[in-house]
């Protein structure tokens, strides 16, 4: 949720950042401003209600915008209603200060009457605007430099941020700072950027840094330094991007959505084969070795939305394999029922961003409670990544749309690779069925890009039932899990899911029946319309059932007009609790 870009170098900085923010969309957000520094003049801050696109036309695409140093930022609402007013940067007194923050400042209340108390007046109802002042506030009354303005304001606020700010005094430089919101900084030739997520910046660099929790940074055109709250300067390594440009553009698609659905083959492919090793499941690179794996007594996935969907799959496929008894748990929930874990516990944490704030908070109290944790993420890097025990990258590249498809695949790629190797590994396969399952596995891609080839049944369907109210999604066992991710198949349950469809169909539904190859004799008398997919193996068929239904929501919501990218109060990655 909301997303921060900042630069500093020989560019002119406004139509960076507008770039920079569009490409943060999917994060969600209902009003957008951006702020430029130009030598020691004060800054120019614009700022609109809605649409990125409405701060493009009032600065004709940062064309208008002076300078070479500047931040932006899009907000999703949380103190304060959608305005210009409440949107970001905001500035203190004298333009002294002027920042965006993403995140919730907890003690607001607090800060807020001591400041007033101190003579500070406010003009917006943020949270924001109150963290800007505080900041104000430390660097006059103490003298300090930047860096320790925002070590004193980090001991003082409580919540959750990542804060990025602009000095008067220092013209030509950034500071930031953050705490359980996401925030990278990346270098180029004599520039440096600042952005929320990596997609942001992709266009200009792929070297970046990972800005840890309760760290300090200062960017200027020559080089960034990186400080903890002592303010003491601290060593950080770089992390080489290798997602190019080109893999955060729509390459032709009319829709990000579309084409994310179509690298689904590919996403499978590379995320199977990042632990296939001369035709062998190996996750030594996880860090997971044979007695490990064989001294895990029972798993617990949590996660958020469509990775806690992958959980349940996954919760199916490995009970069914090893026989470990799987619990999977909504990562909201999971730290406040006091969960019974033991080292032999293996957690596996499942986010596409590895920031989701929820999750991070389930990994950490896991983490607390002594169990072993594993990360089931995509992004590089990321916090999750950082802090589990473990890591197992799905290899999907980013994903802009907010309607997660390619990420979802491989997750599911993820899970099944490991349900397969732990049943492989505690003797519940022989060589000859481990064999088989491999082969299941490499073969859900192509089986993938055939559902694609011929996808123009759908889109004819998709084009007569969009102006349908409702829609319900029934299926038993993993057919249950995939109906959560929108979906309707039928596998072993056929039969009690053909009497759920006839019930239905008595009540005046139309209904649609997606199944398999040999399965369709079951269903062609009940159903008003029958989908016929290729046959994979039973444990498997999430990965293909799902295919259709992604192409179903994509195709009427083009019909009916909607954002497909950017669905309307939704974000792809809640970064706040």
């Amino acid at each position: 949720m909301c997303g921060i870009v900042g630069y500093i170098g020989p560019r002119k900085a406004a139509p960076v950042l507008l770039e920079g923010l569009a490409k943060l969309e999917y994060r969600g957000y209902d009003s957008a401003g951006i702020a430029v520094r130009n030598g020691r003049n004060d800054p120019e801050v614009i700022k609109v209600k809605g649409r990125l696109k409405g701060l493009v036309e009032k600065t004709d695409g940062g064309e208008n915008v002076a300078g070479c140093c500047g931040i932006g930022h899009t907000r999703w609402a949380t103190h304060g209603e959608p305005s210009e007013t409440n949107a970001h940067p905001h500035v203190s007194p004298e333009n002294m200060v002027v920042g965006v923050h993403n995140g919730i400042v907890e003690n607001y209340q607090e800060l807020r009457a001591k400041l007033e108390r101190k003579g500070y007046t406010f003009y917006s109802q943020t949270d924001t605007e109150v963290l800007i002042d505080q900041v104000d506030y430390y660097y006059r009354k103490y003298k300090v430099g930047p860096i320790d303005a925002l070590a004193k304001t980090m001991v003082r606020v409580r919540g959750s941020y990542a804060l990025v700010v602009m000095f008067k005094d220092y013209p030509d430089v950034i500071f930031a700072c953050r705490k359980d919101s996401p925030m990278i900084v990346g270098r180029g030739d004599r520039e440096s950027f600042l952005a929320s997520d990596v997609p942001a910046i992709l266009k200009y660099t792929r070297d970046v840094y990972y800005v840890n929790n309760l760290e300090m940074v200062r960017l200027s055109g020559s080089g960034v330094t990186f400080f903890n709250l002592d303010g003491d300067i601290v060593d950080k390594d770089m992390v080489h991007i290798d997602w190019d440009a080109q893999a955060a553009e729509k390459g032709g698609f009319e829709h990000f959505m579309m084409k994310e659905i179509y690298e689904e083959p590919k996403a499978l492919t590379d995320t199977l084969n990042s632990v296939l090793k001369e035709d062998d499941l190996d996750f030594s690179e996880v860090g997971l070795d044979d007695e490990t794996i064989r001294g895990i007594t029972d798993i617990t996935v949590t996660a958020c939305g469509s990775a806690y969907h992958t959980g349940i799959v996954g919760q199916y496929v490995t009970e069914t394999l090893t026989r470990i008894p799987v619990r999977v748990e909504l990562a909201s929930e999971f730290r406040y029922r006091d969960p019974i874990l033991k080292p032999t516990t293996l957690v596996i944490v499942i986010s596409q961003s590895g920031e989701t704030a929820d999750s991070l908070a389930a990994l950490r109290e896991a983490k607390k409670l002594g169990a072993r944790t594993l990360a089931i993420v995509n992004v590089l890097g990321s916090s999750i990544a950082r802090e589990a025990d473990h890591v197992f990258y799905t290899l999907a590249g980013p994903e802009i749309a907010v309607a997660t498809t390619k990420a979802y695949s491989a997750q599911l790629m993820a899970l099944y690779a490991l349900a397969v190797k732990f049943a492989r590994v505690r003797g519940n396969l022989d060589e000859k069925a481990y064999r088989g399952l491999l082969n299941s596995l490499k073969a859900l891609p192509e089986i993938s890009s055939r559902i694609l080839d011929n996808k123009e049944k759908i889109q004819r369907l998709a084009a007569e039932k969009c102006a349908e109210k409702d829609i319900f999604y029934i299926g038993r066992g993993i057919d249950y899990a995939v109906s959560l991710e929108g979906s309707l198949k039928f596998k072993n349950t056929a039969e009690k899911t053909v009497s759920n469809m006839v019930e239905c169909r008595s009540r005046g539904a139309y209904v649609i029946a997606v199944t398999r190859e040999g399965l369709e004799d079951l269903v062609v008398k009940t159903a008003d319309y029958v989908l016929v997919l290729p046959a994979a193996d039973d444990l498997f068929m999430a990965s293909v059932t799902v295919v259709p239904l992604q192409l179903i929501a994509y195709y009427v919501s083009v019909s009916k007009g909607l954002d497909v990218d950017k669905p309307r109060n939704l974000a792809k990655s809640v970064t706040v609790e």
